[in-house]
């Protein structure tokens, strides 16, 4: 697949199965989110991957963090968090890692990692990986992210779901006329 194909064509898997991506196909996935455009050279990212018996540890983790909010949690609800690690065989939880800088603010920063997150779609996508990018209340409560192990500094950009696709999806094509303008001084 040529590069301009992978930014056209990609598409979000919401539905995602076995296997998951391969060690090899991981590594060219992260290879492509270090060249993310980034100001500075701050590096303002790092990633977590979540496989196998972890995804269980993560459906936990949010149960706990769910229940420290409301305790009366229906049962329903409850399965619901548990299962959430499980839509996908592997899971990448990508985070910004940001620092007072003079000439780069937080906010290019933060850009800066979901660069690198959307790079890491891309290179699924080319090697026809399904991939979802999701975020929801955990990528912002204080317990799951004490219990990813992120510092203050840190801040989850989001949670990459990564397998396989049951049935291929097109991408919606957009009139670009509908998001682009020219500015004309006036």
């Amino acid at each position: 697949m040529d590069a301009l194909e992978a930014l056209i064509e990609r598409v979000s898997c919401p539905v995602l199965q076995e296997p998951g991506p391969s060690a090899e196909q991981l590594e060219l996935m992260f290879k492509a989110a270090l060249r993310a455009p980034d100001h500075g050279a701050l590096r303002p990212w790092r990633f977590l991957v979540v496989e196998g018996d972890a995804r269980a540890k993560l459906g936990e983790l949010y149960l706990q963090a769910a229940l420290k909010a409301d305790p009366e949690l229906p049962q329903p609800r409850r399965d619901k968090l548990l299962n959430a690690p499980f839509r996908a065989p592997t899971l990448v939880v990508v985070i910004a890692v940001t620092q007072d800088h003079a000439k780069v603010p937080l906010l290019e920063q933060q850009v800066a990692a979901g660069c690198a997150a959307h790079g890491m779609l891309l290179a699924a996508h080319a090697q026809g990986i399904g991939a979802m990018w999701r975020t929801g209340e955990f990528a912002y409560d204080a317990e799951v992210l004490a219990g990813l192990g992120l510092a203050e500094n840190e801040g989850v950009i989001g949670y990459l779901y990564l397998g396989t696709a049951p049935k291929s999806r097109k991408a919606p094509q957009l009139a670009v006329e509908d998001y682009v303008s020219r500015w004309t001084g006036a």
